[in-house]
């Protein structure tokens, strides 16, 4: 019994594919009824996708310049002594954080609601 079944086994195993499946071939995409892909997008460069993306949402990097801003000048506060104006400038580097954030939150809820094209 066991050498009927690896006698089948070997008949496939040899490359010979059943009746009408078509032979695979791993350096072009399955073929597949009825689906018919989507041309592939073009590749898009990092200031080509920083600047889609500014217009978008443009208040996400003026959250992230504000808070860069506000930790500079507070280092810079704290470093020459000035520990009220340094506290000051810390505080309001983590309202630009907030900002930041609640910008983001609200750029990825209206692309979520904006109708598919």
């Amino acid at each position: 019994m066991a050498v009927a079944t690896s006698a089948v086994h070997d008949e496939r195993a040899a490359g010979s594919a059943p009746p009408g499946a078509a032979a695979f071939n791993p350096h072009s995409p399955p073929a597949i009824e009825g689906f018919t892909p989507l041309p592939r997008a073009q590749e898009e460069s990092f200031q080509d996708k920083f600047i889609r993306k500014t217009k978008e949402n443009p208040f996400v990097p003026l959250g992230c310049l504000g808070t860069a801003g506000a930790l500079m000048y507070g280092l810079r506060a704290f470093k020459q002594g000035k520990t009220r104006q340094s506290q000051m400038l810390m505080r309001t580097r983590i309202f630009a954080q907030g900002f930041t954030v609640v910008a983001i939150i609200v750029g990825v809820a209206a692309a979520a609601l904006k109708p598919k094209q």
